[in-house]
């Protein structure tokens, strides 16, 4: 049997996975790659911060005495990598502004990231038993099961996703379950 992957190891994992896509996107030709991976990168970035807000957020605000402070600048850290991804969203991958916003997108991400891994996760990792961390890996594992890899995928038949919703909005319906 494989040994259980604590949450600590499994959003490092999803934090490598995005680099890489920040590195697709910005070597892919032609423009319609771009795109491709620009989706994609979408839908792993909500489908991370979903899984930290449900079940990150809340243990970092139990356990620390500043994790309220630390919880609520996760999510403002996710409000604007979801508002530069809705820019994003639609835009030919030719012009301009896709660049400078994928640029954008991936200075908040590694400002993110370098904050968890060198601050949080370190902290987290001290006030945790490991099978806390553990039980937390298992469920962000299940979240991340529930959401398409990539944009052309079809969710579950369960998880109806509203008309004239933008991929940032679907892609967080069908991680919460909202829109049902």
């Amino acid at each position: 049997m494989a040994h259980p992957v604590d949450v600590i190891s499994e959003l490092t994992a999803d934090h490598r996975e995005m680099d890489e896509t920040f590195d697709i996107i910005t070597r892919a030709v032609p423009a319609a790659d771009r795109r491709t991976a620009a989706e994609r990168l979408t839908i792993e970035l909500v489908r991370h911060t979903v899984a930290e807000e449900e079940h990150l957020c809340p243990i970092v605000r139990a356990v620390f005495p500043d994790g309220d402070l630390i919880a609520d600048r996760e999510i403002a850290d996710h409000a604007r990598m979801e508002k530069i991804l809705g820019d994003l969203e639609g835009l030919d991958a030719d012009r301009p502004d896709f660049d400078r916003l994928v640029a954008a997108l991936r200075a908040e991400v590694t400002a993110h990231v370098w904050d968890e891994e060198e601050n949080l996760f370190p902290r987290l990792r001290e006030a945790c038993g490991q099978e806390a961390l553990e039980t937390m890996g298992d469920r962000i594992r299940r979240v991340r099961m529930l959401a398409p890899s990539s944009p052309g995928s079809t969710p579950p038949a369960t998880v109806p996703l509203a008309p004239g919703l933008g991929l940032v909005d679907r892609a967080r319906n069908l991680v919460t379950g909202g829109g049902r």
